[in-house]
């Protein structure tokens, strides 16, 4: 018996959590969204302001004579620790791991973009929490399956699996941000490597620039969805609460 009024008690508190979320944190969020819009944080117009230095020096040239002609005679004659210029990559070893120790320490991150992905993930992280609890809100309003007057089951479908499509989009922000940090990582590794390839470095400064139009996106992205979920399920409150009442009202 107490098992069954503590599952009671939880399910009630669940459904009281879902129905505030839909009715106040929602448009509270979205209001919230629209100002962090609005932030000259995230409304740079002149890209090369995010821009980070590469404080990686480029060593002199290397000249060598009596070469003949080609790539590979160059090659041949080169001495092995040419192929790292020593004012550049330090080899040491870490335990059992070779690692390349740059004269200056760490290699930053760059920080105008750090600051700005971890204001950003906290929101993402936040629809994601928000859309599992009316998810299961919903998912717990769904009455058993009987023959007949199932249009407003049907509508607690279409909710259900519209909250299900936000959730997986926003995760996709959180994989963005990832592949963001490991893509600039491999091109700043490539630019110690080749410190004299000035391609990798141009490359380093596209990335900066596209993921950082990529997080304002997401900022009016999870705006919009938080506009849209509360739209949705406002519209169809009556028929998600009781599904099978008389009122065949189409899904908005």
């Amino acid at each position: 018996m107490q098992r069954i009024l503590k599952q009671y008690v939880t399910k009630m508190v669940l459904l009281f959590q879902a129905e505030d979320l839909v009715a106040n944190f929602f448009p509270k969020k979205l209001l919230e969204l629209d100002h962090f819009l609005k932030d000259p944080i995230i409304n740079i117009s002149e890209l090369k302001e995010i821009h980070s230095e590469i404080n990686l020096t480029v060593p002199d040239p290397i000249l060598l004579s009596n070469l003949h002609d080609g790539l590979e005679a160059v090659r041949l004659q080169l001495p092995m620790e040419f192929n790292f210029p020593k004012a550049i990559h330090d080899m040491r070893t870490v335990g059992s791991t070779k690692v390349f120790v740059m004269p200056g320490g760490m290699m930053k991150s760059n920080a105008k973009l750090v600051d700005l992905i971890e204001k950003v993930k906290p929101e993402i992280r936040t629809l994601i929490e928000k859309c599992n609890t009316v998810k299961m809100w919903v998912q717990l309003l769904i009455p058993r399956i009987e023959d007949g007057n199932n249009f407003g089951v049907s509508i607690q479908e279409e909710t259900v699996a519209e909250l299900r499509t936000v959730e997986g989009e926003a995760a996709s922000y959180l994989d963005q941000i990832s592949r963001y940090y490991i893509t600039r990582a491999k091109l700043v590794s490539k630019i110690a490597k080749y410190p004299h390839v000035e391609d990798y470095r141009r490359t380093v400064t596209e990335i900066d620039e596209k993921e950082y139009i990529s997080l304002k996106i997401i900022v009016s992205e999870l705006r919009n969805q938080y506009v849209t979920l509360h739209d949705m399920i406002l519209k169809n409150i009556e028929k998600i609460k009781r599904p099978r009442s008389s009122n065949t009202d189409a899904l908005y």
